[in-house]
């Protein structure tokens, strides 16, 4: 099932990446465990004023329409 998950997440970060590379970042997956997936925000996107934005409104729904069992996205620095 974890492996399925992570599979689901990284699809997931691949159809948002597009969306972030226009603006000059990017995203890492970092960690999938306990329903957590934590990613790291990168180039422009990461310090951005906006980026709490894009976690919780593009990566974090984004994520659970392909992986409805994670709780939660969290951006580690």
């Amino acid at each position: 099932m974890h492996e399925q998950t992570v599979n689901n997440v990284m699809y997931a970060l691949e159809k948002i990446r597009p969306f972030l590379n226009k603006d000059g970042g990017d995203i890492e997956l970092v960690d999938v465990r306990d329903s957590i997936v934590y990613v790291k925000l990168q180039g422009n996107c990461n310090g951005c004023p906006m980026s709490f934005s894009t976690m919780k409104l593009g990566v974090e729904n984004t994520i659970k329409q392909h992986a409805p069992e994670i709780q939660e996205v969290v951006n580690v620095e």
